[in-house]
């Protein structure tokens, strides 16, 4: 990626950089499991692909149900709240996904306009269970949205088979390219939405029906494309076709796999049941007595190795260890778990 991104510029508007703008389209729509033809990496974080869809797609007045089992999709419900839409909140303690029957029964309560939920929620290492939600919230008149930015790449996303409208990602996790750009794709009943707005998108630099005329056919200047940047998504694209998105999954899998049989022993537990956890960010219960930030402290410095904490109600109880792409192999998984045990030994971190 860092050779790809110290390719020469070119203008946004080049024939060569066009021709690598669809090809990155076709890419994503391969890795999303879609045939929509808005697929298109917008330009910014993760978090901008989620500011996207929801401005988009809500409007003033608007009830959307929110699934909220961690810190993205209380995000999400702010990000509503800010668009003058009505958040509802589905809660379920973090650690644990939210009940399927509880977010459509809630979505069939009162009119709502859209659902969104949390694919894999990054603060805790919950999967989000999506079987189901697309059909019941469409025969609600409702819309399903989901924030795929840690799951795409490292587990299946499935857009059309699960009947997802509008699904955002981010390049940085299991697509190991740099950050800066939010993959995004959005199926006919979402463009139909956005089409019918009774008034314009509330962001000028995210409104979908500009960016599809400088993403779709008719090349319309909207802003300047990081050029270097979708150089890096082309390549790690590449590199994720070439090694098969059913083994990648796979791999995925098995680094869990992998770290939680190295840390049998250590008295380290995993925050979530078996079923729900995430291969690609493993929450792991901070024993008793010990420091955790020493703990993560000691790893960097002595290892150079970087885990994650708790947020939230979960800060100081938890450590969240990312194993997304390139970082889910044997290599650096035995790294930290070597270093992770012996920093844990008796009297090592007590």
């Amino acid at each position: 990626m860092l050779e790809a991104q110290s390719r020469p510029l070119v203008g946004h508007l080049d024939p060569a950089f066009l021709e690598l703008m669809e090809q990155v389209k076709e890419r994503l729509r391969h890795v999303f499991g879609t045939a929509n033809r808005l697929t298109l990496p917008i330009s910014g974080t993760g978090s901008a692909g989620i500011q996207c869809g929801l401005a988009n797609l809500v409007q003033p007045g608007d009830r959307v149900v929110i699934g909220v089992c961690g810190v993205f999709g209380g995000r999400m419900a702010e990000m509503v709240r800010r668009l003058g839409g009505e958040a509802v909140t589905v809660e379920a303690p973090w650690g644990e996904p939210v009940p399927a029957e509880r977010l459509l029964s809630e979505v069939r309560r009162a009119p709502t306009s859209l659902l969104a939920v949390v694919h894999a929620e990054t603060s805790t290492g919950v999967r989000q269970p999506l079987e189901g939600l697309a059909e019941g919230a469409h025969a609600a008149g409702a819309l399903l949205m989901v924030d795929a930015v840690t799951s795409l790449g490292g587990m299946a996303v499935e857009v059309d088979r699960l009947g997802i409208d509008l699904c955002a990602s981010g390049t940085q996790k299991c697509l190991s390219a740099p950050p800066g750009l939010a993959p995004l794709t959005v199926g006919e009943r979402a463009l139909e939405r956005i089409r019918a707005r009774r008034s314009p998108c509330p962001s000028w630099y995210l409104d979908l029906k500009l960016l599809d005329g400088y993403w779709g056919s008719q090349r319309v200047y909207h802003h300047t494309a990081p050029i270097s940047s979708v150089y890096a998504l082309a390549a790690a694209l590449d590199l994720v076709l070439a090694e098969g998105l059913p083994a990648r999954y796979e791999r995925h899998r098995q680094g869990h796999l992998r770290l939680a049989r190295a840390l049998e022993g250590l008295g380290v537990e995993f925050l979530v049941d078996r079923e729900h956890r995430l291969p690609m960010l493993n929450a792991l219960s901070v024993p008793a007595g010990v420091d955790e930030k020493q703990v993560r402290a000691r790893l960097l410095a002595e290892d150079g190795i970087e885990i994650g904490g708790g947020l939230g109600p979960l800060a100081g109880r938890i450590w969240r260890i990312g194993l997304m792409g390139e970082g889910s192999r044997p290599e650096p998984i035995d790294r930290l778990a070597a270093a992770l045990g012996r920093i844990l030994s008796p009297g090592g971190a007590r």
